[in-house]
């Protein structure tokens, strides 16, 4: 009875501990998220992340299981054997023949038995081929995560555009609403025609479906990037900064003038891996033509019994130590393994020249694209500040009458099409840098 009541207790303790944690949970403040923190929250929690880890964790057991190959096996065996019918014997005795059967009914044999490998080559081309197998997966692993890097990159400027642009919109639907409330007023006042009302009105309502458009871009641009960093739709999350914080880094990395070298790129880390890997196989290949040498030991009892009575059995010993040399002599089928091993390290030497010649010619489109980027942006930069003055001249002259509303109209849809250049300049520029940084290969470690 005390014990039940400890139980239930014990249940109504975690009860109220799962509602006070679900509670502080739903109460907590919005995530603040940066571009190194969306990334950090990617690579720890993408379910493609842990499959790249699980995948390195598979290839190392196997690289333990082919060394576990060095290791002598032992295994206990027994036999029992029931002889239907005796070996007959004909034998002469003084010139008469007679026949004797020979053996017992019942034979028992039960040992221990062990074997090593002394000298296997094809084991220890194995062992090679597996530890390459794994730096594969490591590789792999890591293509994995710049690929996740890259993806969750885009994925942040593409919502600091979304926001940006929304802003912009929303700032000029709200100038569209001021100008017409400005407008009304005078045509209330018989200052300024119908038609300027009209053109006022009309400004402001076909601006609305933009916003509305812009602002579930927004939603859409979140939703993506949670799903690439792995985390629950519901949660609240507040990005810092917007596109222009970035414009300063731009100009940094515009004036370095790095040179770009794509060694460190993952595909021809791969390429070169499975390269050594096929001349691992090659050698794992031509062992076919090695001996191999062995050596076991056996150590048994036996007994040959006519009864069942099993108690009374006298066993008997036996052990023996020995050596196994295989020497191979012609197999057709291995030369045709080296040939073929050997056509594809051509193909892979070959495809690895068009990729590294895919790949710098990539390489230069992406530079190219930041460098046309960057002379854009100082370019839409000052396109902005020119419209914004041109929007000023357009609202003094149409308030003292020198202006017209289709003036007032072309100033506001010039400077929000100016600012929405100016961010998509940005915003170009940072995809380009995030796709020449997957290309080199330049992970989280390397841009710090």
């Amino acid at each position: 009875m005390i014990k039940k009541k400890c139980f239930r207790v014990k249940n109504l303790l975690l009860v109220i501990t799962l509602v006070c944690s679900g509670v502080s949970v739903s109460a907590q403040e919005k995530l603040s998220l940066t571009l190194d923190k969306a990334i950090e929250i990617a690579l720890s929690e993408n379910p493609t992340i842990k499959v790249a880890g699980q995948e390195i964790a598979l290839k190392k057991e196997s690289m333990k299981e082919a060394y576990a190959g060095l290791f002598p096996e032992a295994s206990i065996a027994g036999s029992y054997s029931r002889v239907i019918e005796k070996q007959t014997m004909a034998m002469k005795f003084g010139g008469s023949a007679m026949k004797i059967k020979v053996g017992t009914a019942n034979s028992y044999n039960a040992g221990l038995q062990l074997a090593l490998p002394v000298y296997a080559p094809a084991l220890y081309k194995a062992i090679n081929l597996s530890e390459t197998d794994v730096n594969l997966a490591v590789e792999k692993s890591r293509a994995s995560k710049l690929d996740m890097i890259n993806e969750v990159t885009k994925a942040y400027y593409q919502l600091l555009l979304a926001q940006d642009s929304y802003e912009v919109l929303k700032k000029s639907f709200a100038q569209s609403e001021a100008n017409f409330a400005v407008v009304n007023a005078k045509y209330e006042q018989g200052r300024v025609s119908e038609y300027d009302k009209i053109r006022a009105e009309v400004q402001v309502r076909s601006l609305k479906p933009s916003v509305v458009s812009a602002g579930n871009g927004v939603n859409l641009a979140l939703l993506q990037l949670k799903v690439l960093m792995g985390v629950s739709a519901s949660l609240e999350i507040e990005v810092e900064g917007n596109l222009k914080d970035y414009e300063q880094e731009m100009y940094v990395a515009a004036l370095s003038n790095d040179p770009v070298s794509i060694e460190n790129n993952s595909a021809l880390k791969q390429l070169d891996l499975n390269k050594k890997m096929l001349e691992n196989t090659l050698s794992l290949t031509r062992t076919n033509f090695l001996p191999t040498l062995a050596a076991s030991f056996n150590y048994s009892y036996s007994s040959l019994n006519d009864d069942y009575n099993i108690a009374h059995y006298e066993w008997f010993p036996y052990s023996s130590v020995g050596l196994n040399l295989s020497i191979p002599l012609f197999k057709a089928s291995n030369y045709t393994k080296i040939k073929k091993v050997k056509i594809q390290m051509n193909q892979l030497v070959e495809n690895r020249n068009y990729t590294e010649k895919q790949l710098k010619m990539q390489a230069t489109s992406y530079m190219n694209n930041m460098q046309a980027s960057a002379e854009q942006i100082e370019s839409n930069k000052e396109n902005v500040k020119q419209a914004v003055k041109g929007r000023e001249i357009a609202q003094k002259r149409y308030e003292v009458g020198a202006g017209t509303i289709l003036e007032l109209n072309d100033s506001e849809v010039s400077l929000t099409q100016a600012e929405l250049t100016y961010n998509q300049s940005i915003y170009d520029y940072l995809t380009s840098k995030a796709d020449l940084d997957k290309l080199i290969g330049k992970d989280i470690e390397s841009k710090k």
